[in-house]
């Protein structure tokens, strides 16, 4: 029985510490919430620009016209942040694929399963998070 198989016939499934860390179920588990996730942010794009080319009227209103540019401006950039997100999510694919997704780029470490289910695109272990945020902090403050 595949891995796929068996997440269909378990829906229910999540994945533990108490389990050989990224195991094939679990690499399946994290691969599905990825994609999920990615058609989930592309199906949003595809709205957000059927709604931009709907809203392309001219307002003869100056208040009607810059609500509708401010509304434009601000979906325009959750849609850059949205394609940068699935780069994200196609990098932690492609890592799923090579065998290193789950495992910190800095130390090697495992990331952890809790962290990965909270944030499936992470390349840090919290610990090695931290030390960056710390390093980042430090040197914005020179």
């Amino acid at each position: 029985m595949s891995t796929a198989t068996m997440l269909a016939e378990k829906p229910e499934y999540r994945p533990s510490e108490d389990e050989e860390f990224m195991n094939e179920r679990q690499l399946e588990y994290f691969k599905q919430k990825l994609l999920n996730w990615k058609e989930d942010i592309l199906r949003e794009s595809r709205e957000t620009l059927a709604h931009l080319q709907s809203e392309t009227e001219n307002h003869p209103d100056l208040a009607d016209r810059a609500t509708s540019e401010t509304d434009r401006a601000l979906e325009l950039r959750t849609r850059d942040r949205q394609r940068k997100l699935i780069s994200k999510i196609d990098e932690a694919l492609r890592r799923i694929e090579d065998g290193s997704y789950g495992y910190c780029e800095d130390t090697g470490e495992p990331i952890g399963v809790a962290r990965l289910e909270a944030r499936p695109i992470a390349t840090l272990s919290l610990e090695a998070q931290e030390r960056h945020e710390r390093k980042e902090r430090v040197h914005r403050d020179d």
